[in-house]
């Protein structure tokens, strides 16, 4: 089964406390797309500029990642420079360049139209809505979505719940776009805009997912150094709907083994700047983490 993914294809240039790292590849169609590719065949769907530098290409050449949706536009890549606290949960943008991607609008080739499964990374419900519009009775479509879009655009972002069967979200989203400061609360609230299934991002404290059986809690893989935690969301989404992908059949029988498998993935991002350490990594690497999940929580 194959997994069709929209996002920002980006460059981002990235600060912490200990490092400084410019132009990396990120952008959250570039995360989730490695995150799922060690699980399922990917088809990319972006926009970059000329200056998008061919080394990047080439990585997601090696990871079987199918580039016929990626455009080559005009102008300078989306650019994204931003800067970590101390404690890596504080982030300040610096600097944000559109470039090319202000003017993006994806045109599917007709066997992208026919795939199956459909991620929606975080990316302007605009462009997602756009997308779905040329899908073609897709099996299972989730769509990511963040705080800016909840503040300027949020008759789109409605539109486009009532057509996913899944949103994924963080806590402080979930929060917002319900209007409610429980979050359990929130979760049957954001079940009336249209998803089946609600799955909420906690960063170091796991993950929750709301669905027709009830609430499963996920923890988070313990990480004992964190290097970078940007794209850890993007590359969660990616590899819980390359998970899926992979088993095909009905997506509840294998969201809940694979939202661990996103939080082995987010984990193994955080470890590296940008996607240097998830580029690197295997199915096996995932699962060996997962199976480590499953040890610690044993009841």
């Amino acid at each position: 089964m194959s997994l069709l993914i929209v996002g920002t294809t980006a460059l981002d240039s990235i600060k912490t406390p200990r490092a400084e790292q410019p132009r990396l590849l990120g952008g959250s169609g570039s995360f989730a797309a490695v995150a799922a590719s060690p699980f399922t065949r990917v088809h990319l769907v972006g926009v970059v500029g000329q200056d998008f530098p061919a080394r990047y290409l080439r990585l997601y050449r090696r990871h079987g990642i199918d580039l016929a949706a990626l455009n080559r536009a005009p102008g300078p890549t989306f650019h994204w420079s931003g800067e970590y606290g101390a404690n890596m949960n504080e982030r300040r943008t610096l600097h944000t360049e559109l470039g090319v991607l202000e003017h993006f609008s994806p045109e599917l080739p007709p066997a992208h139209r026919r795939l199956p499964y459909v991620l929606l990374a975080n990316i302007a419900p605009e462009i997602q809505l756009r997308v779905l519009d040329q899908m073609q009775h897709p099996r299972f479509v989730m769509a990511d979505t963040m705080d800016l879009w909840l503040n300027i655009a949020m008759p789109a972002l409605r539109k486009l719940l009532r057509r996913v069967d899944a949103l994924v979200l963080n806590e402080g989203e979930a929060r917002q776009l319900a209007g409610e400061d429980n979050l359990i609360a929130a979760l049957g609230r954001l079940h009336r805009f249209g998803p089946r299934f609600v799955i909420v991002k906690k960063g170091e404290h796991g993950a929750i997912l709301s669905g027709p059986s009830g609430l499963f809690l996920a923890p988070a893989f313990p990480v004992g150094r964190l290097v970078d935690p940007t794209g850890a969301g993007d590359s969660f989404a990616g590899a819980l709907m390359g998970y899926v992908a992979s088993r095909g059949g009905v997506p509840e029988k294998s969201l809940r083994a694979a939202i661990l498998h996103g939080s082995a993935a987010a984990s193994i991002c955080c470890e590296g700047f940008g996607l240097r350490k998830l580029a690197g990594i295997s199915r096996t690497d995932i699962v060996r983490r997962v199976r480590e999940l499953r040890r610690i929580t044993a009841w």
